[in-house]
This record gives C-alpha cells, sequence and structure tokens, in this order.
C-alpha cells in the first residue's frame, strides 16, 4: 500500500517591505523542496526581509531545519534578502541552534522580535531597478541604454561597460535559447553593481567551453573572468541569471 507524502502549507502575505511566511504541517524528506523553493520564491520578490513562522511546523529530525539554511544560501549573493525564523516553543529553537541554523537563519521568540531585528537591517544605500524587456534582438541595447542611465543616476558611471556587457550576455542567451521576455534587474551596493535577467526556462546557464570540438569561449566564460561572482538561481517560473561586478571589474 503506497505510503501518503507529507504535506506542508505556506501561507504568505506582506507587511510593509517584508514578507511573512507561515507555515504548518510536517518538515521531511517529501517536503524538504517545496519548502526551500517557497522560501527563495518569497526572497526573490526582493522584500527587506523574509520572516518565517514554524510554530505550526514539525521536523522529522534535527537535520530537516537545515531547509532554512540552503534556502538562504540559494540567495545569499542574489538577492541577498535575509531570512529570519519564528519559533515559540524552547525546545524546536534549541533544535535549530543546535544544528547550526541559526548561524545564518536567526531565530527568534515571537513575531515582534523578528520584525524589530528586520526593521533595524539598513540597506546601506541599496538601490535597484527592474523592467520587463520584449523578446526580441533590440532588448539588448535597452539593456544597456537602461544600465547607463541608472548607474549615472546612482553615481556607479565606472561599472556602467563591465554591466552592460554582462546584460548584453544575459539577455542574448534569453533570445538564443528560450522564448521567454527577458526581465532586466539592476541593485547597486556600496562598492559592487549586481546585474540579473531572469526568463521562463528552467535550464540553468551553464558555460560552454568548446564547440564541434574547436575551443570557443562562450559568454558566460567571459562573464565568469570578468566578474566578481555569477551563478543561476531557481524560481517559481524558470530561473535568474546574475553577476557581481566591483571596482576591480572595471572596463
Amino acid at each position: 500500500m503506497p505510503v501518503a507524502e507529507s504535506l506542508v502549507e505556506v501561507d504568505a502575505h506582506r507587511h510593509q517591505d517584508t514578507v511573512i511566511l507561515t507555515v504548518a504541517g510536517a518538515l521531511d524528506g517529501t517536503t524538504y523542496r517545496q519548502l526551500r523553493d517557497a522560501v527563495i520564491k518569497a526572497a526573490l520578490d526582493e522584500p527587506c526581509a523574509v520572516i518565517v513562522d514554524v510554530n505550526d511546523l514539525s521536523a522529522a529530525s534535527d537535520s530537516a531545519w537545515s531547509v532554512f539554511t540552503s534556502a538562504r544560501w540559494h540567495v545569499s549573493i542574489w538577492p541577498d534578502v535575509p531570512i529570519l525564523l519564528v519559533c515559540e516553543d524552547q525546545q524546536a529553537r534549541h533544535a535549530i541552534t543546535a544544528s547550526g541554523v541559526s548561524r545564518y537563519v536567526p531565530v527568534y521568540r515571537d513575531r515582534n522580535s523578528a520584525m524589530n531585528a528586520a526593521a533595524d537591517r539598513s540597506l546601506d544605500g541599496r538601490k535597484r531597478a527592474r523592467t520587463q524587456l520584449p523578446a526580441r534582438a533590440v532588448s539588448v541595447g535597452l539593456a544597456r541604454a537602461l544600465i547607463a542611465e541608472w548607474l549615472t543616476a546612482w553615481s556607479q558611471r565606472h561599472l556602467i561597460p563591465i554591466a552592460g556587457t554582462v546584460a548584453t550576455v544575459f539577455v542574448e542567451n534569453v533570445l538564443d535559447h528560450t522564448d521567454s521576455a527577458p526581465v532586466l534587474i539592476v541593485e547597486s551596493h556600496r562598492d559592487t553593481v549586481t546585474v540579473a535577467v531572469e526568463d521562463g526556462s528552467r535550464v540553468p546557464a551553464v558555460r560552454l567551453e568548446t564547440e564541434s570540438g574547436a575551443e570557443a569561449l562562450s559568454g558566460l566564460s567571459i562573464v565568469s573572468v570578468l566578474c566578481r561572482a555569477w551563478g543561476n538561481t531557481p524560481t517559481s517560473s524558470g530561473k535568474t541569471v546574475w553577476a557581481v561586478v566591483g571596482r576591480e571589474n572595471q572596463l
């Protein structure tokens, strides 16, 4: 007789600039990925923080709490949204701490404490812009023009050439390999700029070093050399490909 899979219910609502997820059910091997992806999805909407209320969530083992560490790792560079837990039960809080999760995802006794902690986090002058581009070749030029406009306004003119190069690679990849209309996201934070492009394909962007037996650098190979860091983040509808550039990456 087949064993029914566990279920986790996730209720999301927004309070000012923070997303609060209320989670209920059993956290085990069958629900681990579902819960991780729900937390990642909430973070990718770029709130100031994601607060997860786990008071009605039961973990099959202490190690199962690592689902929140996994979610945080997925969004640690992009979009770098903090994840906080709310847990009233002292024994459960101890299990979360003992498993090492609280090193990356802090846990609080109640929502008010978590909300206050989220409010205390300064964005340090973080600026973001986002726009959907048409699924046509003209998007490459539009992306470069928008980046020049935004980075000029944010006093990051010195990073316009490298950010435009990254955007060109990302947008061209979307147009060449998917049926999506690319979504351009640019963030300025301290001395760095992050360029990200969303698309509707779940296939990760990968470097291609060779083509038909001959050496040929792909656009992503160039991006990997020119940037401080780059990667893929899965979304509910596809993926986001991002790259972080700093002063050392100026062209």
